[in-house]
């Protein structure tokens, strides 16, 4: 006898996934997700003589924006489509997947090559069909029309406001703290950012004055000791004048300034004049790397000198004998150095000798009567990128560590005799590390 019962219809798994743009409300015991979520659950259940069955894993991405793909339960939803785990996607709309017809059409794309069907519970279409697809496309496009349009209007709204002089939201300046959506000025920033603006006006170099804020410890806004490019974006931030600006445009703001249109002209002043012109006038102003460490063969030291010519700034190491115009016997060794060319020698010789196998070994042999904690890895680290940490100092930092390490440079007719205290290394050493210990942290 054949058996006339109805063959029971194909399982099919039906992964459900939720969207919200943004995440005002998800902290409510009932919210969008929830609401989206239960819809789809009911519209399943209506399908459950057809086979249909909701998987209990919940792809919910709450706060993202439907213009990207990047979303978390997105992205675990197309993993577990490849592997085979899902039949049918059921979204409460559209736009809830996707807002982007290119990006729609990538996500159909995969659905097709795992024969996976897409449902929307509140826009009935199958997208098997031919008429499905049109229907889709149809939907996504004023989807995505809604969207381009909505960012418009938020466009000229921030447009409007800033031009009101209003602050609009994003990174808040060094200076200033924001209460009931405006900027107001905090005392203790807004004095170091007129330091700023002041201290680059004698240095006139936005490198030179990094380096002395890293050193008295200046952090940005999110606690990290500052940069040149940080000092930058203050030095252009016109924000300080009491300013709104939009797409290029100034106009007053709501908020007080924090420095006047005579300090600001200044430092434009300033930054109009090439950086290379700059370079070689804050040269001047920093500090001799080797006074009072070069000599002659006699014995005779050679003291930090310079000359402006043009509008750049010349430094040398002369002979006292030469300054003083003595009568003395010549050996043939210059009386006269440039700064740059003899500076650059004698930290080429440190570079070597801190390379140098056993220049480690001494180096930690000497720490460790320091102090026993002392991390073997970070004493090679810091032989090997002395040029990087050293370009890190100030000035006045790498003169000092110059005292330290050299206790003679010594011209002669055949070139320079430099004297390392090697003893000495192991300390200049962890005075490198320990600063970037404390950045790091």
């Amino acid at each position: 006898m054949t058996d006339q019962s109805p063959k029971a219809p194909r399982k099919l798994r039906c992964a459900i996934y939720t969207r919200k743009s943004s995440d005002e409300g998800l902290e409510q015991e009932f919210n969008s997700l929830h609401a989206q979520r239960e819809a789809c659950e009911a519209y399943i259940a209506s399908q459950r003589s057809e086979g249909w069955v909701a998987l209990r894993e919940q792809y919910d991405d709450g706060g993202i924006s439907g213009g990207t793909l990047d979303r978390p339960a997105l992205n675990q939803l197309l993993e577990d489509i490849e592997d085979g785990l899902i039949d049918v996607v059921v979204v409460y709309k559209i736009d809830r997947l996707s807002r982007s017809l290119m990006d729609f059409s990538k996500l159909v794309e995969i659905f097709d090559r795992n024969n996976v069907t897409f449902i929307s519970v509140t826009q009935s279409f199958n997208t098997t069909t031919s008429m499905g697809r049109l229907t889709l496309n149809i939907l996504l496009s004023f989807a995505q029309f809604e969207r381009e349009v909505t960012a418009e209007r938020i466009r000229d709204k921030v447009a409007a406001s800033r031009k009101k002089g209003m602050w609009m939201g994003g990174c808040v300046p060094h200076g200033y703290d924001v209460k009931n959506r405006k900027l107001v000025i905090n005392p203790e920033e807004a004095k170091a950012v007129r330091q700023v603006f002041e201290r680059f006006i004698q240095l006139g170099s936005a490198s030179l004055l990094a380096r002395e804020l890293r050193a008295e410890g200046f952090q940005t806004k999110r606690g990290i000791l500052t940069d040149k490019g940080y000092i930058y974006r203050i030095l252009k931030n016109r924000v300080y004048l009491g300013e709104a600006v939009h797409k290029g445009t100034s106009y007053p703001g709501e908020h007080e300034a924090i420095i006047d249109q005579d300090l600001w002209d200044k430092v434009r002043a300033i930054m109009q004049r090439s950086p290379r012109e700059r370079r070689n006038n804050s040269r001047g102003r920093a500090p001799a790397l080797l006074k009072g460490l070069v000599f002659t063969t006699s014995g005779v030291s050679m003291t930090p000198s310079g000359t402006l010519k043009g509008n750049r700034w010349y430094r040398y190491y002369v002979s006292m004998d030469k300054i003083k115009d003595r009568d003395v016997v010549d050996d043939g060794a210059p009386k006269r150095l440039s700064a740059d060319t003899l500076e650059s020698a004698v930290l080429s010789q440190i570079r070597k000798v801190l390379r140098a196998p056993e220049t480690a070994v001494h180096a930690l042999a000497g720490l460790k009567t320091l102090s026993a904690s002392i991390d073997e890895r970070d004493v090679v680290a810091a032989l090997q990128d002395f040029d990087t940490l050293w370009e890190k100092l100030f000035p006045l930092e790498q003169a000092r560590i110059a005292q330290l390490l050299i206790s003679r440079v010594t011209v002669t007719a055949r070139g320079l005799v430099i004297d390392i205290r090697t003893e000495a290394i192991g300390g200049v050493i962890q005075d490198l590390i320990t600063p970037a210990k404390e950045e790091a942290a």
